[in-house]
């Protein structure tokens, strides 16, 4: 079960030009933490805005009890956030949400994100890691500047790889290349690929799992208003072909890449 928690805010520092890591005190929530899931909170004491913002968990130590959050400034509420200062509170509710699940014994994770969708890979990635598995990171950004986190999974220990449109850092191009790149020079049946950025990029990664026989999940992003799928904000049919809705909020953010019709443009 969820739960709500004053949590102190013990960092709040720009990585790029408008990618921002917060650092939270959590001790209450942290224990709860799986990969992939979010926590909704509020962005100030305040009443406008009214509504929670929802951000992934970009990284969990369970050993301080704190939780990392990467968020980019896209509007008021992310822009109230990145003032925030060390030493004050914020009203944070969760885990929320279904988790990743794990590739199965003897495959290996294969995990590609594009900008501040890299978020909820790195805290899957620690995890993977500390099971056990073999993690290869296809890490998607326009400019090296936007690299955000990749100093981080090279702390980790993961084997990542960058791809940047201005071809200054890593592979020169989109993500997804690389991505397809990587699955014609290597074996692919052991690979369980992870994905999450924006819609395009997932929906060539999913075809390109298709094409290739492999499975993987999907960790999609909707505009969330209660978080706990009360209000229906969130509701998204998988597939053109359904009659039923889920909530993203609820039943995901986390779905089966085959689940998904992802809108390739």
């Amino acid at each position: 079960m969820p739960c709500i928690e004053r949590a102190q805010v013990i960092s709040n520092s720009q990585v790029s030009s408008d990618l921002f890591e917060m650092e939270l005190k959590a001790p209450q929530i942290v224990p709860l933490c799986k990969p992939g899931q979010f926590i909704h909170l509020r962005v100030s004491s305040q009443y406008d805005p009214l509504l929670r913002r929802p951000l992934s968990l970009y990284d969990v130590d369970r050993q301080q009890n704190t939780i990392t959050l990467l968020y980019k400034v896209v509007g008021k509420g992310t822009e109230i956030l990145s003032r925030t200062k060390s030493g004050e509170y914020l009203d944070i509710m969760g885990p929320l949400g279904r988790a990743f699940s794990w590739p199965q014994p003897g495959q290996s994770a294969l995990l590609v994100g594009g900008g501040v969708g890299i978020a909820p890979l790195l805290f899957l990635t620690r995890e993977l890691l500390e099971q056990g598995y073999k993690v290869k990171v296809l890490y998607g950004a326009q400019s090296s500047q936007d690299l955000a986190a990749l100093n981080r999974f090279r702390r980790l220990g993961a084997e990542v790889w960058p791809a940047t449109m201005d071809g200054k850092t890593g592979y020169p191009g989109l993500v997804t290349d690389l991505l397809k790149e990587q699955l014609s020079i290597q074996k692919t049946g052991d690979w369980f690929i992870y994905t999450c950025g924006p819609e395009p990029m997932m929906a060539q990664v999913a075809a390109y799992a298709h094409e290739y026989g492999l499975k993987g999940e999907v960790s999609l992003e909707e505009n969330m208003a209660c978080g706990v799928g009360a209000c229906l904000g969130c509701a998204r049919q998988l597939k053109s072909s359904d009659k039923s809705y889920v909530k993203v909020c609820k039943d995901g953010p986390v779905f089966a890449l085959q689940e998904v019709e992802l809108n390739p443009s």
